[in-house]
């Protein structure tokens, strides 16, 4: 049986971490690419996790690279690559420079790999989606934003914490763009099949829905010169099992939608069942009043990201 190939595009700890991750879990071959300055370094980090291989007992191949000819034909690709936010840059500087290296790759991909699956995971995601996505031409199943898993998982385990559970007992769901316009779904939340609300109070609820909203600045703020890897890393893992698998996980991602919720063309985060087609399917759920209204903000928000960047782009 062949062994499928994932491509993570960016070697930093996003994607090293990824690499990690997908190797030891044998969800493929890996290859890892990046155009560093220092050139060996995408190698370096292959070869330091092909010596882990025994110890831990994996048998996936890995391989560092620094152009994209080794990753033709992959079957899944992700593009981790692009820059966090620094001081004194402004959101509109990093739409920019991000959405130009999202384009490069995604050129890249469409010619090295057109069968592939897209995931990306770069910032801001639901435009540097929409963006991979035009880019590639690829039809818009095949081209996925990781955000919902990681905010799912996120608030999955402030809920643990609160309540002194498993974190296997407690099943969430999120809708909505990724950052502080996502909306959590109290109504599809449980632990162990108890409806949440009936174990946390509102107020309480409320205050962890918030500290999910900014779960990531959070992390920013206690690790000062970087952010979160290990969450987004293992997110991205569970949407490249489900591809190269076929597992049709029901499981919430930055899927484009049409008619689906009134969206009207954009990227936005829904649940979806994720196989090895990529968005299979998306499941539409019936929203409370409050629940549409803080999606309609949600989408609203994502329209003017998008909007900002193709002016940025030129597009």
């Amino acid at each position: 049986m062949r062994r499928a190939k994932i491509t993570i595009v960016g070697a930093g700890n996003v994607g090293a971490t990824t690499a990690h991750w997908c190797a030891a879990a044998e969800l493929g071959d890996v290859v890892l690419v990046d155009i560093p300055q220092t050139e060996d370094m995408p190698k370096g980090k292959a070869l330091d996790l092909m010596q882990a291989s025994p110890i831990v007992g994996f048998d996936s191949n890995i391989i560092g690279a620094t152009d994209y000819e080794p990753t033709r034909g992959s079957d899944v690709v992700v593009i981790t690559a692009g820059i966090p936010r620094k001081p004194g840059m402004s959101r509109d500087d990093l739409l920019s420079t991000n959405a130009k290296i999202v384009s490069a790759v995604a050129e890249q991909v469409k010619e090295t790999s057109p069968d592939s699956v897209i995931i990306v995971v770069s910032n801001p995601l639901d435009a540097m989606v929409q963006q991979a996505q035009k880019v590639s031409g690829f039809p818009p199943s095949r081209v996925i934003g990781q955000a919902g898993v990681l905010d799912t998982a996120r608030y999955r385990a402030f809920l643990a914490m609160e309540l002194g559970v498993s974190v296997e007992d407690v099943s969430a769901l999120l809708l909505g763009g990724h950052g502080d316009t996502m909306v959590p779904m109290p109504s599809c939340t449980s632990v162990g099949g108890i409806p949440v609300t009936r174990l946390i109070s509102e107020e309480r609820l409320a205050e962890i829905v918030d500290r999910t909203r900014k779960g990531g600045a959070e992390i920013v703020g206690l690790l000062k010169t970087g952010s979160a890897y290990y969450a987004p890393a293992a997110a991205v893992a569970q949407m490249v099992e489900a591809i190269v698998r076929d597992k049709k996980r029901l499981i919430p991602c930055a899927a484009y939608c049409d008619k689906e919720y009134g969206v009207g063309g954009y990227y936005v985060g829904v649940p979806v069942i994720l196989g090895s087609n990529g968005v299979e399917k998306i499941i539409e759920l019936e929203l409370t009043e409050q629940e549409q209204a803080d999606f309609k903000k949600s989408v609203d928000a994502v329209h003017e990201l998008v909007s900002t960047m193709n002016e940025l782009m030129g597009q």
